[in-house]
């Protein structure tokens, strides 16, 4: 690092807002490499605007940490998956594979809703049977279902593949086999009588979860539940790919879900690797180009000049978010063209300042020795005037990247943005569409509120830290 460099970064890192803008900037730029590292690209495409993703995720629920602000706690919603079985028995005709949840249930009401999923059954033989039982915290067990993969179809030979092209979603709630079979248990246990058709109208999840009284009143029964899911096989080559619980809840992760059950923490992470690629991308192509028009169109003048800055002059004066809009709407929602509208609209501002930065730096001695010499004149605008205007350059990058990611929420909250990306202005959008905001559902429109002003405010702090090494004026007195 050069004497004059060092000298300018202790100026910009000796402000306290320097160095919570750089803190603030790294967070964003540590999430957004999480996120671009964790999930697959194509993420909203093939998950986000999936419904059939999200199809075992609660539906407008809060976040779970408002139980921590509540008297009585609602349900948390639980989705348990294994890959592989918990246990393997053996068997005469060839095993049992085993699949075991725990779930520790401490809510003051039962959960919403129970579900179990299989996936990417395979058998040789005979078709599996599946058969699914809960032990509760008082130690009474329940067979709730039973179930048989469907047989083999005529002419088809083995293997028989179950379930690969759209997974076996079971639901125990409104099933009036889970209803009788809890109506039994019912009687047995507690000598309460009640139809299945009334069990069916209270919930089977209820009754699964609560203790009754001889008033027909249930009341949650907090404790372990032990959920086992048996699978019978005749074959050893008889394969399991995947197995599901769902028990539904009322709230959900930590920042809740929306109309559609998406994960909003999972929305509100992808929007920073998206908001630094539009800011940063974005401030750094019109930063160049502009910077680079203003110091040809000063320098060189003439026509050229001439031609740049009025063309500069007309494209300033354009109202933008309109044409933004506009242009948006028919060359179509992509992030692509955000970027190039962005960019063609964005740099005539620092054009227009760098030129008259120019115009007073070319007179100076050092540029007319250097063309005494015979240095060319693309020679002259990089080695001797690039450098003198830098530092402002750099500062209007960082002073651009905020407003980028605005234009760009603002677009997206219109419904323009690229709808194959989840992003922070699009979530507001959905959440004003859907009328989240006219119930109440603040987990759906504050955090990604939230999160653009966090953003555009970290590179507005970092700014404020550059104009001490841009502005000698605005240095401290030594």
């Amino acid at each position: 690092m050069s004497v004059k460099a060092e000298d300018a970064f202790q100026e910009f890192w000796r402000l306290n807002v320097s160095k919570v803008g750089v803190l603030f900037l790294a967070i964003l730029v540590i999430l957004s490499i999480y996120v671009v590292t964790s999930y697959p690209l194509d993420f909203g495409v093939r998950y986000w605007n999936n419904p059939s993703y999200w199809a075992d995720y609660p539906k407008s629920a809060p976040p779970s940490w408002v139980n921590y602000f509540s008297d009585r706690k609602l349900p948390e919603h639980y989705v348990f998956s294994l890959d592989k079985p918990s246990n393997i028995l053996p068997t005469e005709s060839g095993k049992v594979l085993l699949y075991t949840f725990k779930l520790d249930f401490q809510a003051d009401k039962p959960p919403t809703f129970l579900s179990f999923t299989l996936e990417n059954v395979t058998y040789y033989s005979q078709p599996l049977i599946v058969k699914l039982d809960v032990k509760r915290p008082d130690e009474k067990s329940i067979e709730l279902y039973r179930f048989v993969v469907p047989a083999p179809y005529l002419n088809e030979s083995p293997p028989y593949r179950r379930f690969y092209d759209q997974p076996k979603r079971i639901s125990l709630t409104g099933d009036m086999t889970v209803a009788s079979t809890l109506a039994r248990f019912l009687l047995r246990e507690y000598n309460v009588s009640m139809k299945p058709s009334e069990i069916n109208s209270i919930g089977q999840h209820t009754v699964i979860f609560s203790v009754p009284n001889q008033n027909k009143q249930f009341n949650v029964l907090k404790g372990e539940y032990w959920f086992t899911l048996s699978i019978e096989t005749y074959d050893n080559r008889d394969y399991v790919g995947r197995v599901k619980l769902v028990v539904g809840g009322d709230v959900y992760g930590f920042m809740g879900t929306d109309s559609l059950g998406r994960d909003l923490s999972i929305g509100l992470l992808f929007g920073f690797p998206i908001a630094l690629f539009i800011g940063i991308v974005t401030s750094t192509i019109t930063t160049l180009f502009g910077a680079g028009l203003g110091i040809v169109s000063g320098y060189i003048g003439g026509r050229l000049d001439e031609v740049i800055q009025r063309t500069a002059d007309f494209v300033n004066n354009i109202p933008l978010l309109p044409l933004l809009i506009f242009l948006a709407f028919i060359l179509g929602q992509n992030i692509w063209v955000l970027v190039f509208l962005l960019v063609a609209f964005g740099w005539p501002t620092l054009t227009i300042v760098v030129r008259s930065m120019v115009l007073q730096l070319k007179s100076g001695q050092f540029i007319e020795a250097a063309i005494a010499l015979g240095a060319p004149r693309w020679w002259i605008m990089f080695k001797h005037i690039f450098p003198q205007v830098a530092p402002f350059i750099f500062a209007q990058l960082i002073f651009f990247t905020p407003t980028f990611i605005l234009l760009e929420a603002a677009l997206s909250f219109l419904g323009l943005g690229d709808p194959t990306i989840p992003t922070w202005g699009q979530i507001l959008e959905y959440g004003f569409r859907s009328g989240g905001i006219y119930v109440g559902l603040w987990w759906w429109i504050i955090p990604p509120g939230l999160l653009i002003i966090w953003t555009a405010v970290t590179f507005v702090l970092i700014a404020l830290g550059m104009e001490p090494v841009v502005n000698p004026r605005l240095r401290r007195m030594k």
